[in-house]
């Protein structure tokens, strides 16, 4: 599986529930929501935000005055920066990806739907993403938002994690399997 999967902990959850709430009482919701995923992509883009907020080294001055710096030059919403400040100086920074990702759950569900984290051996087109996300919708009874990462390990095929399960139909498992198969025999 990829190395940035995220697995999230009682603390970003309730941290997620916080912003959730925050962003209800404010009445912008939606805002929060594009906020929130502008930072996951700065995070998944970016292996030196990953190693700041991970890093030790770094007091929690500087990683309260670099994250909401870097939120505040990324025009966030002052919520967001504030709530990203309040996060790093709480020392929680590692765990932002956490509560980001719980946080689109948590709206996810609130809205009817499920969020689904697809991983692949290439990049997915507009069209098989748009398939996915109908096959999805049709086996779990519910509309389905899809959240794309590669991983070319995977070699071929695809993983895809919704809640708890997880469907792996990669190339990477099946010559695992196959491999174990001949072991036995």
């Amino acid at each position: 599986m990829s190395e940035t999967e995220v697995i999230t902990g009682e603390a970003p959850t309730r941290y997620a529930q916080a912003l959730l709430e925050l962003a209800e009482d404010a009445k912008s919701l939606s805002a929060i929501e594009k906020d929130v995923k502008s930072l996951k992509v700065m995070f998944t883009d970016s292996a030196d935000l990953t190693a700041l907020i991970n890093s030790p080294v770094f007091a929690t001055e500087d990683k309260v005055a670099a994250l909401t710096s870097i939120a505040k030059k990324a025009k966030l919403k002052p919520l967001t920066v504030q709530f990203v400040g309040l996060v790093a100086e709480n020392r929680r920074a590692e765990d932002l990806p956490g509560i980001l990702s719980a946080f689109e759950e948590m709206v996810a569900r609130r809205k009817g739907s499920q969020v689904a984290k697809v991983t692949s051996a290439k990049k997915l087109t507009a069209a098989q993403v748009t398939s996915l996300k109908s096959n999805l919708k049709k086996s779990l009874g519910r509309p389905v938002e899809v959240e794309t990462s590669v991983d070319e390990d995977l070699l071929g095929g695809f993983v895809v994690r919704v809640g708890s399960r997880l469907y792996d139909s990669s190339l990477k498992t099946k010559l695992e399997d196959l491999r174990l198969t001949l072991k036995e025999a």
